[in-house]
């Protein structure tokens, strides 16, 4: 039997479950483990900056391919620590990292050794599982076990954390003969789906509410033709945009209090019948349940059995993986199409389509400074179907996804549940790593922007080329809209004067010159007609020198955007579309 360290062992599991990529920073305490990713090869290593950073760049890449599993690399002590949100974030939103942590040796753990924290306990709570190995034996079986964890039932992060005396430590191991674990999915019986398409033929204004566990199970092509079969539009929840192109006609929006769309606010309001396939009923989706959930019957089709009545009790639930219900819910349409019994739904898809051609919200405006509607309308212009858009949270998130148009599963990938200030800059550097093929443009407020942008050196380093639109209105914008509630604006404003860049004014930070002094370029626009042009050239200029390039809008200082608490009273603070030229890039123009 071949000998070698358990911490060479770790790396040829790691190989052999498919994993190309890691993300991390060095320590003390996982030198050993780092000496083995030398030694084995064949994982290509991207050195961060800060270890939260590594993490949300093992999610972006975890986000961007089926079947990838992002993994990320720190010492002991802080570097779990800083974990933890990214964990937090990737258990959130269903997507399975590998967080791998160095430890104090076994004997000194509990003696507050240098960098000694138990970290399987804080990380138990945001993780499928969360392992101190303390017989170096034992390697091999946790993380075989962590792989299974991740792909099986609902997808989620796993922590292994090693003492490097377990690292160190010789043990007998083939990796020849390894193999992973088989996958465990609860799949739906075709009894509970001719139950599901019995209620589903019964309603008159039927629509499928699309999560994320379709673009997780890889199931989005399914989804499309069981609505193309059926007839049923399609509302794709913010995890699930993409999953369906917005320029499809059963694409009837997306419904909110805040990512939302008018026309799909309304025809949700409109509806009878609602079949929830992969989503979880957040809370930013629904709005006040009273109002969601009135006069529609509702069937919950979700991976995880507990989700199921978590949020409001639905009429029929179904514990099944999204692709195997859907292969199901294709197989028994056909059947039903070839034998007449499915209704005509066109007087339905032509309300939906009615709503979608007319309720727009204004997007063209000339003002200086910038309004953030009109960056939106020129990213339209300037990015393409093939875009990958990265985000979090803030209102140019929310702006964004009112806004902007998704033409594919896993071109809009944001942290939905979490939505940590700081994650879309290192997530973007994992999704453009992940897809160094595709363009990918990520977009941040001033804040968000600010909490984590030294992690772009690291795409200066490692030549890791993506585009990224910052909005800057020095504000916390979101906050100070919630803020309106309580009749405060108190801690929000980041405007002062730049005693080195007096030209910005009271807009602060230049962050042109810290983005330059990173090592990546930067373009400044203050005029809506620069938008464009400002566009075109950073993804020249990221083809170009291979780095990150931002374009940072000024924005004027306060801008409202759309929300509310209930989806029928979504407050709408700037003018509506109401001809052809306010929002001109909208999929179905005003005519």
């Amino acid at each position: 039997m071949p000998r070698m360290t358990a911490a060479r062992a770790a790396v040829e599991i790691l190989k052999r479950e498919g994993v190309t990529d890691a993300f991390g920073v060095p320590g003390a305490a996982i030198n050993p483990f780092y000496k083995a990713l030398e030694e084995v090869g064949g994982i290509d290593h991207t050195l961060a900056r800060h270890v939260e950073g590594a993490s949300h760049m093992a999610e972006g890449y975890t986000r961007t391919h089926p079947g990838n599993i992002g993994v990320c690399v720190g010492t002991s002590g802080p570097a779990g620590t800083d974990m933890i949100t990214g964990l937090y974030s990737a258990i959130g939103d269903s997507i399975p990292i590998l967080c791998i942590t160095g430890q104090a040796p076994t004997a000194v753990i509990h003696k507050e050794d240098f960098q000694a924290v138990d970290i399987a306990s804080i990380a138990g709570p945001v993780s499928k599982a969360a392992t101190t190995v303390l017989e170096a034996a034992q390697v091999p079986g946790v993380l075989q076990q962590a792989f299974h964890l991740m792909r099986s039932g609902r997808p989620g992060p796993v922590l292994v954390d090693l003492p490097i005396d377990v690292q160190l430590t010789e043990i007998e191991f083939d990796p020849g003969t390894y193999e992973p674990l088989p996958v465990y999915k609860p799949s739906a019986s075709r009894a509970q789906i001719a139950k599901a398409l019995t209620m589903l033929a019964a309603s008159e204004r039927p629509l499928i509410v699309a999560g994320g566990g379709v673009i997780n199970a890889d199931a989005s092509d399914l989804l499309v033709e069981f609505a193309e079969l059926t007839g049923t539009p399609v509302v794709p929840t913010l995890m699930g945009w993409g999953t369906i192109a917005d320029d499809h006609d059963l694409n009837a929006g997306m419904v909110g209090i805040q990512t939302s769309h008018r026309y799909g606010n309304e025809t949700f309001l409109a509806s009878d019948f609602v079949l929830g396939i992969g989503n979880r009923w957040a809370n930013r989706h629904t709005g006040a349940l009273d109002v969601y959930t009135a006069g529609r019957t509702f069937v919950h089709v979700d991976i995880e059995p507990t989700q199921i009545g978590k949020i409001f009790a639905p009429d029929y639930g179904i514990a099944s993986d999204a692709k195997d219900a859907l292969k199901l819910f294709v197989e028994m349409a056909k059947e039903l199409k070839a034998a007449g019994e499915l209704p005509d739904r066109t007087e339905w898809i032509a309300s939906v389509l009615e709503r979608k051609g007319s309720l727009h919200r204004r997007t063209h405006f000339d003002n200086v400074p910038l309004k953030p509607q009109r960056v939106y309308e020129e990213m339209n212009r300037a990015f393409g179907p093939d875009t990958r858009y990265v985000t979090t949270i803030g209102l140019s998130q929310i702006a964004g996804a009112q806004m902007l148009h998704v033409y594919k599963p896993r071109h809009w990938i944001n942290c939905g549940q979490a939505g940590p200030l700081g994650w879309t800059i290192p997530a973007a550097l994992g999704v453009a790593k992940a897809d160094p093929d595709t363009t990918v443009v990520a977009l941040s407020g001033d804040y968000d922007f600010q909490f984590m942008l030294e992690e772009l050196a690291v795409g200066a380093q490692h030549r890791i080329p993506y585009v990224h639109v910052l909005v800057n209105n020095a504000y916390l914008g979101l906050i100070r809209q919630a803020q309106r509630n309580l009749d405060i604006n108190f801690q929000v404003n980041l405007e002062f004067e730049n005693i080195n860049s007096p030209e910005l004014g009271v807009y602060g930070v230049d962050h042109v010159k810290v983005v330059e002094g990173l090592g990546c370029k930067a373009i400044r626009v203050t005029e809506p007609d620069q938008l464009l042009p400002a566009f075109e050239q950073a993804k020249k200029l990221a083809a170009e020198y291979r780095v990150p390039v931002v374009v940072e809008a000024i924005l004027e200082r306060i801008t409202n955007i759309s929300m509310g608490v209930r989806i029928d009273q979504v407050n709408e603070w700037e003018e509506l579309a109401t001809e052809p030229g306010h929002a001109p890039t909208e999929i179905r123009p005003l005519v």
